[in-house]
Protein backbone atom coordinates (compact mmCIF):
# COMPACT_ATOMS: atom_id res chain seq x y z
CA UNK A 1 0.00 0.00 0.00
CA UNK A 2 1.31 3.44 -0.92
CA UNK A 3 1.02 5.87 1.97
CA UNK A 4 0.56 9.55 1.22
CA UNK A 5 0.78 12.43 3.67
CA UNK A 6 -0.10 16.07 3.18
CA UNK A 7 0.01 19.15 5.41
CA UNK A 8 -3.19 20.84 6.54
CA UNK A 9 -3.99 23.89 8.66
CA UNK A 10 -6.60 23.64 11.38
CA UNK A 11 -8.43 26.75 12.54
CA UNK A 12 -8.85 27.13 16.29
CA UNK A 13 -9.88 30.33 18.05
CA UNK A 14 -8.18 33.10 16.03
CA UNK A 15 -5.17 30.96 15.09
CA UNK A 16 -4.21 28.01 12.92
CA UNK A 17 -2.36 24.91 14.04
CA UNK A 18 -0.46 22.58 11.75
CA UNK A 19 -1.39 18.99 11.00
CA UNK A 20 -0.63 16.21 8.55
CA UNK A 21 -3.07 13.78 6.97
CA UNK A 22 -1.53 10.33 6.50
CA UNK A 23 -3.46 7.71 4.52
CA UNK A 24 -3.20 4.91 2.00
CA UNK A 25 -6.95 4.57 1.41
CA UNK A 26 -9.60 7.00 0.16
CA UNK A 27 -12.24 5.87 2.61
CA UNK A 28 -12.24 4.12 5.97
CA UNK A 29 -11.98 4.55 9.74
CA UNK A 30 -9.72 7.24 11.13
CA UNK A 31 -7.20 7.72 13.94
CA UNK A 32 -6.15 11.00 15.55
CA UNK A 33 -2.72 11.21 17.24
CA UNK A 34 -2.11 13.58 20.18
CA UNK A 35 1.46 14.25 21.32
CA UNK A 36 2.52 14.95 24.88
CA UNK A 37 3.69 18.14 26.56
CA UNK A 38 6.98 19.22 25.05
CA UNK A 39 6.50 16.93 22.04
CA UNK A 40 5.31 17.53 18.49
CA UNK A 41 3.57 15.73 15.66
CA UNK A 42 6.82 14.64 14.00
CA UNK A 43 7.26 12.07 16.77
CA UNK A 44 4.11 10.30 15.61
CA UNK A 45 4.45 10.37 11.82
CA UNK A 46 6.10 6.95 11.61
CA UNK A 47 3.45 5.47 13.88
CA UNK A 48 0.69 7.14 11.85
CA UNK A 49 2.16 5.67 8.68
CA UNK A 50 2.17 2.20 10.25
CA UNK A 51 -1.48 2.59 11.29
CA UNK A 52 -2.35 3.91 7.83
CA UNK A 53 -0.94 0.64 6.44
CA UNK A 54 -3.79 -1.10 8.28
CA UNK A 55 -6.34 0.89 6.25
CA UNK A 56 -6.86 3.96 8.42
CA UNK A 57 -6.88 7.66 7.61
CA UNK A 58 -4.66 9.32 10.21
CA UNK A 59 -4.07 12.86 11.42
CA UNK A 60 -1.17 14.19 13.46
CA UNK A 61 -1.03 17.81 14.65
CA UNK A 62 0.82 20.23 16.90
CA UNK A 63 -0.84 21.51 20.06
CA UNK A 64 -0.47 25.24 20.66
CA UNK A 65 2.66 26.00 22.64
CA UNK A 66 4.65 23.48 20.60
CA UNK A 67 6.59 23.35 17.32
CA UNK A 68 6.13 26.65 15.47
CA UNK A 69 3.95 28.09 18.23
CA UNK A 70 6.34 27.22 21.07
CA UNK A 71 6.55 30.91 21.93
CA UNK A 72 3.12 30.46 23.56
CA UNK A 73 4.26 27.65 25.84
CA UNK A 74 4.26 29.76 28.98
CA UNK A 75 0.71 30.95 28.25
CA UNK A 76 -1.37 28.04 26.92
CA UNK A 77 -3.79 26.38 29.29
CA UNK A 78 -5.43 22.98 29.33
CA UNK A 79 -8.55 24.67 27.98
CA UNK A 80 -6.57 26.04 25.02
CA UNK A 81 -5.08 22.65 24.20
CA UNK A 82 -8.41 20.86 24.61
CA UNK A 83 -9.85 23.25 22.02
CA UNK A 84 -6.91 22.38 19.76
CA UNK A 85 -7.74 18.70 20.12
CA UNK A 86 -11.44 19.24 19.45
CA UNK A 87 -10.62 21.28 16.34
CA UNK A 88 -8.26 18.55 15.11
CA UNK A 89 -10.93 15.89 15.71
CA UNK A 90 -13.48 17.92 13.75
CA UNK A 91 -10.99 18.47 10.92
CA UNK A 92 -10.34 14.73 10.67
CA UNK A 93 -13.99 13.72 10.98
CA UNK A 94 -14.93 16.11 8.16
CA UNK A 95 -12.39 14.72 5.67
CA UNK A 96 -13.91 13.04 2.59
CA UNK A 97 -14.07 9.28 3.04
CA UNK A 98 -13.60 9.28 6.82
CA UNK A 99 -15.94 6.99 8.73
CA UNK A 100 -16.54 9.21 11.74
CA UNK A 101 -18.38 6.37 13.52
CA UNK A 102 -15.13 4.42 13.72
CA UNK A 103 -12.80 7.17 14.85
CA UNK A 104 -9.97 6.32 17.22
CA UNK A 105 -7.65 8.51 19.29
CA UNK A 106 -4.07 7.73 20.29
CA UNK A 107 -2.57 9.97 22.97
CA UNK A 108 0.63 10.10 24.98
CA UNK A 109 1.09 11.57 28.48
CA UNK A 110 -0.49 15.06 28.50
CA UNK A 111 -2.04 14.29 25.11
CA UNK A 112 -3.56 11.10 26.52
CA UNK A 113 -5.04 13.09 29.42
CA UNK A 114 -6.64 15.53 26.97
CA UNK A 115 -7.86 12.65 24.80
CA UNK A 116 -9.60 11.07 27.78
CA UNK A 117 -11.41 14.34 28.51
CA UNK A 118 -12.37 14.74 24.86
CA UNK A 119 -14.29 11.45 24.85
CA UNK A 120 -16.97 13.27 26.83
CA UNK A 121 -17.41 15.76 23.99
CA UNK A 122 -16.86 13.78 20.78
CA UNK A 123 -17.66 10.27 19.57
CA UNK A 124 -14.61 8.01 20.00
CA UNK A 125 -14.69 4.27 19.34
CA UNK A 126 -11.10 3.30 20.13
CA UNK A 127 -8.94 5.04 22.73
CA UNK A 128 -5.23 4.25 23.16
CA UNK A 129 -3.43 5.97 26.03
CA UNK A 130 0.32 5.70 26.59
CA UNK A 131 1.48 6.81 30.05
CA UNK A 132 -1.62 9.00 30.51
CA UNK A 133 -0.92 11.95 32.80
CA UNK A 134 -3.33 13.10 35.48
CA UNK A 135 -3.87 16.62 36.80
CA UNK A 136 -5.97 18.12 39.55
CA UNK A 137 -9.04 19.90 38.12
CA UNK A 138 -8.17 23.07 40.03
CA UNK A 139 -6.63 25.84 37.94
CA UNK A 140 -8.11 24.53 34.69
CA UNK A 141 -7.63 27.82 32.85
CA UNK A 142 -4.21 28.63 34.29
CA UNK A 143 -1.19 28.27 31.98
CA UNK A 144 -0.32 24.59 31.98
CA UNK A 145 3.24 25.32 33.08
CA UNK A 146 1.88 26.87 36.29
CA UNK A 147 0.41 23.52 37.37
CA UNK A 148 3.89 22.18 38.12
CA UNK A 149 4.37 24.88 40.75
CA UNK A 150 1.68 23.30 42.94
CA UNK A 151 3.32 21.79 46.03
CA UNK A 152 0.87 18.87 45.77
CA UNK A 153 1.61 18.18 42.08
CA UNK A 154 3.68 14.99 42.54
CA UNK A 155 1.74 13.72 45.54
CA UNK A 156 -1.52 13.92 43.54
CA UNK A 157 -0.15 11.35 41.11
CA UNK A 158 0.62 8.89 43.89
CA UNK A 159 -2.79 8.73 45.50
CA UNK A 160 -6.07 7.04 44.65
CA UNK A 161 -8.32 9.42 42.71
CA UNK A 162 -11.92 8.59 41.80
CA UNK A 163 -13.93 9.70 38.74
CA UNK A 164 -16.03 11.90 41.01
CA UNK A 165 -12.89 13.91 41.83
CA UNK A 166 -11.36 14.28 38.38
CA UNK A 167 -12.60 15.46 34.99
CA UNK A 168 -10.51 13.04 32.91
CA UNK A 169 -11.43 10.02 35.01
CA UNK A 170 -15.09 11.06 34.93
CA UNK A 171 -14.99 10.97 31.12
CA UNK A 172 -13.29 7.56 31.28
CA UNK A 173 -16.07 6.23 33.53
CA UNK A 174 -18.63 7.17 30.86
CA UNK A 175 -16.62 5.83 27.91
CA UNK A 176 -18.11 2.73 26.25
CA UNK A 177 -15.56 1.97 23.51
CA UNK A 178 -12.35 -0.07 23.46
CA UNK A 179 -9.36 1.04 25.55
CA UNK A 180 -5.62 0.38 25.44
CA UNK A 181 -3.40 1.63 28.26
CA UNK A 182 0.37 1.27 27.88
CA UNK A 183 2.47 1.74 31.02
CA UNK A 184 6.22 2.24 31.39
CA UNK A 185 7.54 0.13 34.27
CA UNK A 186 10.08 2.72 35.48
CA UNK A 187 7.99 5.82 34.86
CA UNK A 188 8.75 8.51 37.46
CA UNK A 189 6.54 11.11 35.71
CA UNK A 190 3.35 9.03 35.49
CA UNK A 191 3.79 6.44 38.26
CA UNK A 192 1.72 3.28 38.58
CA UNK A 193 -0.99 4.78 40.85
CA UNK A 194 -2.04 7.03 37.96
CA UNK A 195 -2.37 4.00 35.68
CA UNK A 196 -4.37 2.27 38.41
CA UNK A 197 -6.74 5.23 38.61
CA UNK A 198 -7.34 5.13 34.85
CA UNK A 199 -7.85 1.36 34.78
CA UNK A 200 -10.33 1.55 37.66
CA UNK A 201 -12.27 4.34 35.95
CA UNK A 202 -13.11 2.45 32.73
CA UNK A 203 -16.06 0.55 34.19
CA UNK A 204 -18.30 0.87 31.10
CA UNK A 205 -15.70 0.27 28.39
CA UNK A 206 -16.35 -2.49 25.85
CA UNK A 207 -12.83 -3.79 26.48
CA UNK A 208 -9.75 -2.65 28.43
CA UNK A 209 -6.26 -3.84 27.49
CA UNK A 210 -3.28 -3.04 29.73
CA UNK A 211 0.28 -3.47 28.49
CA UNK A 212 3.54 -2.93 30.39
CA UNK A 213 6.86 -1.97 28.77
CA UNK A 214 9.45 -3.61 31.00
CA UNK A 215 12.18 -1.31 32.40
CA UNK A 216 10.98 1.63 30.26
CA UNK A 217 11.04 5.25 31.40
CA UNK A 218 8.36 7.85 30.69
CA UNK A 219 9.89 9.22 27.50
CA UNK A 220 10.81 5.80 26.03
CA UNK A 221 14.43 6.92 25.71
CA UNK A 222 15.52 3.52 24.33
CA UNK A 223 14.59 2.75 20.71
CA UNK A 224 13.64 -0.79 21.73
CA UNK A 225 11.01 0.59 24.11
CA UNK A 226 9.62 2.75 21.32
CA UNK A 227 9.34 -0.29 19.06
CA UNK A 228 7.57 -2.22 21.81
CA UNK A 229 5.09 0.61 22.31
CA UNK A 230 4.37 0.73 18.58
CA UNK A 231 3.94 -3.04 18.38
CA UNK A 232 1.44 -2.97 21.26
CA UNK A 233 -0.56 -0.27 19.45
CA UNK A 234 -0.53 -1.98 16.04
CA UNK A 235 -1.49 -5.37 17.46
CA UNK A 236 -4.31 -3.82 19.48
CA UNK A 237 -5.68 -1.95 16.46
CA UNK A 238 -5.39 -5.07 14.29
CA UNK A 239 -7.35 -7.03 16.91
CA UNK A 240 -10.06 -4.37 16.88
CA UNK A 241 -10.33 -4.59 13.08
CA UNK A 242 -10.63 -8.38 13.21
CA UNK A 243 -13.21 -8.17 15.98
CA UNK A 244 -15.27 -5.61 14.09
CA UNK A 245 -15.15 -7.75 10.94
CA UNK A 246 -16.26 -10.87 12.82
CA UNK A 247 -19.09 -8.94 14.47
CA UNK A 248 -20.26 -7.59 11.11
CA UNK A 249 -20.09 -11.06 9.53
CA UNK A 250 -22.10 -12.55 12.43
CA UNK A 251 -24.69 -9.79 12.07
CA UNK A 252 -25.05 -10.46 8.34
CA UNK A 253 -25.33 -14.21 8.96
CA UNK A 254 -28.03 -13.57 11.52
CA UNK A 255 -29.99 -11.43 9.06
CA UNK A 256 -29.94 -14.11 6.39
CA UNK A 257 -30.63 -16.98 8.76
CA UNK A 258 -33.72 -15.31 10.19
CA UNK A 259 -32.22 -15.15 13.69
Amino acid sequence: MTIHDEPIEIAVDDQKIEGRLVAGVRAGPAVLFVHGWGGNQRQYLNRAQAVAELGFICLTFDLRGHARSDGQRELVSREDNLRDLLAAYDALASQPGVDATGLGVVGSSYGAYLAAIMTGQRAVRWLALRAPALYNDAGWELPKRKLHEDADFCAYRRRAVTPEENRALRACAAFSGDVLIVESEQDDVVPHPVIGNYLAAFTRARSVTHRLIKDADHGLSDAAWQRTSTSFLLQWIADRIIGASVHAADARAGMFSGA
